[in-house]
C-alpha cells in the first residue's frame, strides 16, 4: 500500500496573513469583522459598506473555516503579535492592532521570501549583454547596468542611499528610447516632485532624449484638463494655496471662529511657542486638508468618517471642530468649482475605469521613489497597466507615512508580479567608507545587505554632549565659521522646525548666511555662500560635504510632540511611526559626505544612536 504523506499546513504563512488583513482594513476593526473579511464574507454589513472586499486580503483565508481564524487571531493576541484595546464607539468591544513585534514577523518575513533582500544573481545571459553593450554603459557599476539594460517586463530596483538611483532610471529612458528603438511617447517616467521632474527632463535633454515626464499629480492634472466636460460637466481647478485659505476662512466663519482662535485651540501642544502666527496658520491649513482629502478617498459618508477616525460629539474640541469643517468644505469646494490633488488622482483612475479606450497606452512606465507611493497612486500604475513597468526605491528611506505612503507596494513587489526581477544597487557613491559603516550600522535590523563604499576618507563621525541647547548651537556656529569648505557644503538638520529657528537667529546675530528648507519652503536652494538649515523630510535627495543632525534627544527622534496635531489623533494612516522615524534618523545622517557631527544636550542621546554605532564614530582613524 502505497502511503500519503500528511500534508501539513504552513502555520506561519496562516499567521502573517492574519497580521497583514489587520493593517490592510482601514479603520480599527473587531476579531468578528477580520475574520469574516479574511474569510471572504461578502454578507457583512461593514465590509460591504465599505467595500473591503476590493482589498487584497478579503478571501485571502478563504479556505479556513472563520472559527479557525478566530482561533489563530486569539493565539496571535496570547502570543504579543496582537493588540486590542476598547474602542471609542463601545467601551464593551475590543478593536485590534498589529503589536510591533507582529509588524516585525509580517512585514520583513514577507519582504525576506517574497522580494529577496540579496536581489537576484546575475546570470550567464546577463554578462554577455553588458559585455556587447559596453560603449554604452561606461562608468556604470554592474549593478547598474543590469537595471538600465534588464529585459524583465517588470523590475524593482532597491536603490540605497547615494547609489545613483536617478542616473540609473533616466540612462535606462535612454537605453529604450536609443537602443530599444521605443517611440518617447510611449515611456512614461513618474516621480514625485515638480523639481525632480524637472531634473529628470534636464538629463534626458542633456542626452538628446524625450520622454513622457510626469509627476503623479501633473500626469492626472492633464487627464482632466483634457476631459472636464465628461467628467465633471463643467470648469474646475486644483485648489490652490489661496484658494485653501479661503475655504478654511469661510468653514472657520460656518461654525463660529475666528482663525487666530481655531490656531489658538489647534496648537496647544509644545510647538506652539517656537513658531510665528504664519508658520501656525500654514500647518493648520495643511492638515485640515489633509483630513479632508482622506475623507475624499474614503468614498463614505461625513458621519461614517467620524465614526471611524474621530471620538464622539463633544469629546474632543479639536476633532470636533475639524469635522465639522471637512463637512462644510465637501459642499464648498464643490460649489466653488474646486477640486485637491487627491482628487486629482481618485478622478483620474474613475474616469480610465469609466472610458477604458481614452486610457493612454504606455509601453514602458518608470516610476522613481517607489518607496512613497500611496494606495490611489498604486491603483493609478494598476489601471495603466503597462506591459513593462521599471520601479526604484528604497524601503530604508521611507519616510512618509504620515501622508499617507504605503512601504508594502515595494516590500512586495513580487508578490505582486511573481516574474519580477529584483536588483540591488548597493555601491555608495556620497559617502566615504567610515560613514558608510555608521549608517550601515543605524538600520542594520530591516535585513537588507549593507551599503558598499566606494572611496576611503578621513574619518569624521562626532557624538557629542552638551550641557545645553545654546551650548549645543554656539559648538555648530563655531564649526561652521572655523569651516574651510564652500558654505553650501554644509548641512545642519533638525527633526522639528523649533530648532532650525533658534539656530537661525544665533547665525544672523554672527553674519553666517544661510537658508532654510522647511515643509512650507521646500524649494528653497542654498548659494554658493550660505548654509542650508533643514528638517530632515525637506532634505531628502541631497548631500553635502559636512552635516551637523542636533538635538539627537530622546525628545526629538523620536519627537515628544506632533507638528501636525490632528493627523497624530486621528490616525489616518496605518503605519508604525517609530519605525519610520528611525528611518528618518538614516536619512539624515546618509546626506554627509565626509564628515559627520551627532549633537545633543542632556543625559543622554536618542536611542536610534546604538552602543555599535558609537564604537564606530569612537575607533581609531
Amino acid at each position: 500500500m502505497v502511503v500519503i504523506p500528511e500534508y501539513k499546513r504552513d502555520k506561519s504563512a496562516d499567521e502573517r496573513l492574519v497580521l497583514e488583513g489587520i493593517s490592510q482594513i482601514p479603520f480599527p476593526a473587531g476579531k468578528n469583522l477580520l475574520a469574516d473579511f479574511l474569510h471572504g464574507e461578502s454578507n457583512n454589513a461593514s465590509i460591504e459598506k465599505n467595500n473591503l472586499f476590493d482589498l487584497d486580503g478579503f478571501g485571502s483565508m478563504d479556505y479556513m473555516d472563520k472559527y479557525s481564524i478566530i482561533n489563530i487571531i486569539e493565539k496571535l493576541s496570547d502570543e504579543g503579535l496582537i493588540e486590542s484595546s476598547p474602542s471609542v464607539f463601545n467601551k464593551e468591544s475590543k478593536v485590534l492592532s498589529v503589536s510591533q513585534n507582529g509588524k516585525n514577523k509580517s512585514l520583513w518575513k514577507a519582504r525576506s521570501e517574497a522580494a529577496n533582500p540579496a536581489g537576484d544573481e546575475i546570470t550567464r545571459e546577463e554578462i554577455i549583454s553588458l559585455k556587447e553593450l559596453d560603449s554604452f554603459l561606461s562608468g556604470f557599476n554592474d549593478d547598474q547596468k543590469r537595471a538600465i539594460v534588464s529585459r524583465s517586463q517588470k523590475i524593482l530596483c532597491i536603490a540605497g542611499a547615494g547609489s545613483g538611483k536617478t542616473m540609473v532610471l533616466t540612462k535606462r529612458v535612454e537605453f529604450l528610447a536609443k537602443l530599444k528603438r521605443i517611440k518617447s511617447e510611449r515611456i512614461l517616467a513618474i516621480t514625485f516632485t515638480r523639481k525632480a521632474k524637472e531634473e529628470m527632463e534636464r538629463r534626458l535633454k542633456k542626452s538628446g532624449m524625450t520622454a513622457v515626464v510626469e509627476t503623479f499629480n501633473s500626469f492626472c492634472e492633464k487627464i482632466l484638463l483634457k476631459n472636464t466636460a465628461i467628467i465633471y460637466g463643467k470648469k474646475m481647478k486644483v485648489a490652490g494655496k489661496e484658494d485653501k485659505i479661503i475655504a478654511v476662512l469661510r468653514a472657520l466663519g460656518e461654525i463660529g471662529l475666528e482663525l487666530p482662535e481655531a490656531i489658538g485651540l489647534y496648537f496647544s501642544g509644545g510647538e506652539k511657542p517656537e513658531k510665528d502666527f504664519y508658520e501656525l496658520q500654514n500647518i493648520f491649513i495643511s492638515d485640515v486638508f489633509e483630513v479632508f482629502e482622506k475623507f475624499r478617498i474614503s468614498g463614505i459618508s461625513a458621519e461614517e468618517f467620524k465614526k471611524i477616525y474621530f471620538g464622539e460629539k463633544g469629546e474632543d474640541k479639536i476633532e470636533d471642530m475639524i469635522h465639522k469643517m471637512i463637512v462644510f468644505l465637501e459642499k464648498y469646494m464643490a460649489s466653488a468649482g474646486l477640486r485637491t490633488y487627491a482628487d486629482q488622482v481618485k478622478d483620474t483612475i474613475n474616469f480610465f475605469k469609466i472610458h477604458p479606450k481614452k486610457t493612454p497606452k504606455f509601453d514602458h512606465i518608470l516610476v522613481d521613489e517607489f518607496q512613497d507611493v500611496n494606495e490611489e497612486q498604486a491603483q493609478l500604475l494598476n489601471v495603466l497597466n503597462p506591459e513593462n513597468l521599471f520601479c526604484v526605491g528604497d524601503p530604508r528611506q521611507s519616510i512618509f507615512g504620515w501622508r499617507g505612503s504605503q512601504m508594502k507596494y515595494i516590500i512586495n513587489f513580487r508578490k505582486s508580479y511573481p516574474e519580477a526581477q529584483i536588483i540591488m544597487l548597493k555601491k555608495n557613491y556620497r559617502s566615504n567608507r567610515n560613514i558608510i559603516e555608521f549608517i550601515n550600522s543605524s538600520i542594520k535590523e530591516m535585513g537588507f545587505p549593507g551599503l558598499e563604499a566606494n572611496f576611503d576618507g578621513k574619518k569624521e563621525i562626532k557624538i557629542l554632549q552638551f550641557s545645553s541647547e545654546s551650548e549645543e548651537f554656539v559648538f555648530v556656529k563655531d564649526k561652521i565659521a572655523e569651516s574651510k569648505i564652500p558654505r553650501k557644503e554644509i548641512f545642519v538638520l533638525a527633526r522639528t522646525n523649533r530648532e532650525l529657528q533658534s539656530l537661525s537667529a544665533l547665525l544672523k546675530k554672527s553674519g553666517i548666511k544661510h537658508v532654510i528648507k522647511s515643509e512650507n519652503r521646500n524649494e528653497i536652494d542654498a548659494k554658493e555662500d550660505e548654509v542650508t538649515l533643514s528638517t530632515i523630510h525637506s532634505i531628502k535627495g541631497l548631500e553635502a560635504e559636512t552635516v551637523f543632525v542636533v538635538g539627537c534627544t530622546p525628545l526629538n527622534f523620536p519627537p515628544r510632540y506632533n507638528e501636525h496635531p490632528i493627523i497624530g489623533r486621528v490616525k489616518l494612516y496605518n503605519y508604525d511611526e517609530k519605525a519610520e522615524e528611525k528611518r528618518l534618523f538614516y536619512v539624515a545622517i546618509s546626506r554627509a559626505k565626509n564628515s559627520l557631527y551627532l549633537t545633543y544636550s542632556g543625559k543622554r542621546h536618542t536611542y536610534f544612536i546604538s552602543s555599535e554605532m558609537e564604537e564606530i564614530a569612537q575607533e581609531d582613524k
